[in-house]
């Protein structure tokens, strides 16, 4: 039982010791770093832009909707390393071979709904 809390202990040692290091840099960069705020400094800064007016502005919803997309085609692409390490060791073959084509079959349903709801479509 010892060998198995071990383990833990050399991880949380590491953990600790990036929390050390990330800290003592940012008090270094901070200790070192010259300040002299001025308003000019503090004015919010885009693109070269002075902010004129009120900081809110509308943005149409399909930036966000391709955001989404790209984050779940990101995540399948993902799973699809680990089922191609597995469905080449023995004996696994058959079943993440159609473990697989289910899940592409609901991503291709997913597509095929926001292709109907002309989600795809920039214009």
């Amino acid at each position: 039982m010892g060998g198995y809390f071990s383990s833990y202990g050399v991880v949380l040692a590491l953990f600790a010791i990036g929390l050390v290091i990330v800290t003592g840099a940012l008090a270094v960069n901070r200790a070192l770093r010259p300040s002299r705020p001025t308003p000019e400094k503090l004015l919010t800064y885009e693109c070269g832009v002075d902010p004129v007016g009120e900081g809110w502005a509308q943005s149409q919803i399909r930036y966000y909707v391709f955001t989404y997309l790209y984050v779940v085609f990101a995540v399948d692409a993902v799973f699809l390393f680990p089922w191609a390490t597995v469905f080449a060791a023995p004996g696994f073959g058959t079943a993440t071979l159609v473990e697989m084509f289910v899940f592409l079959g609901f991503i291709a349903l997913g597509i095929l709904y926001a292709w109907r709801k002309r989600v795809l479509t920039w214009t």
